[in-house]
C-alpha cells in the first residue's frame, strides 16, 4: 500500500512540476514572441485556465505528501519526504502571496482594459515563478532520493 502511496505521490508532483516547468521555459517564451496583443491575450486565457487546475493540484500533492509522510514515518526516506513537504508549503505560501494576486489581475485584461505597465507585471509574475519552480523542483528531487 505505502509503495502504491509512493508512486502516486511522486508521479502527481513530478507532472505538476513538468507543467509549472513548461510554462516558464516553454510557453511563456513562446506567448513572447506572439504578435501585437496575442501575448497578453494568451496569458490571460493560461491564467484563467491554469488558474483553476493548480490550487487543486498543489494542495493535493501536499496532502499525498503528508500522507507518505505519516504513513513511512518508520521508513527510510522519511526526512526527505518531510523535506519535500516543507517546500511545498513553501510553494503554496509564495502562490497565495505572490503569484495568485498577479494572475487574478492578469486573467481579467483585455487589450481594452490592461494596465499601461501589464509587461512588467507579468515579468514580475515570471520572476516569481521561477523561484517557484525551483522550489518544487527540489520537492521533487527529495521525493525521487527518498525512495532510493
Amino acid at each position: 500500500m505505502l509503495s502504491a502511496l509512493q508512486v502516486i505521490t511522486t508521479v502527481a508532483v513530478g507532472l505538476m512540476v513538468g507543467v509549472e516547468f513548461s510554462v516558464a521555459f516553454v510557453m511563456n517564451p513562446i506567448f513572447e514572441a506572439l504578435p501585437q496583443d496575442s501575448n497578453q491575450q494568451a496569458r490571460s486565457h493560461g491564467g484563467r485556465m491554469l488558474g483553476a487546475v493548480m490550487p487543486v493540484w498543489y494542495i493535493g500533492s501536499l496532502v499525498l505528501v503528508g500522507i507518505w509522510a505519516v504513513a513511512g514515518w518508520h521508513h527510510h526516506g522519511t526526512r526527505l519526504v518531510v523535506i519535500a513537504a516543507a517546500l511545498l508549503i513553501v510553494s503554496v505560501i509564495m502562490s497565495v502571496l505572490l503569484l495568485v494576486p498577479i494572475n487574478n489581475q492578469g486573467k481579467t485584461w483585455t487589450p481594452d482594459n490592461r494596465p499601461d505597465d501589464w509587461k512588467q507585471q507579468m515579468k514580475r509574475w515570471d520572476r516569481y515563478h521561477y523561484f517557484r519552480v525551483a522550489i518544487i523542483v527540489a520537492a521533487f528531487a527529495a521525493l525521487v532520493a527518498a525512495l532510493v
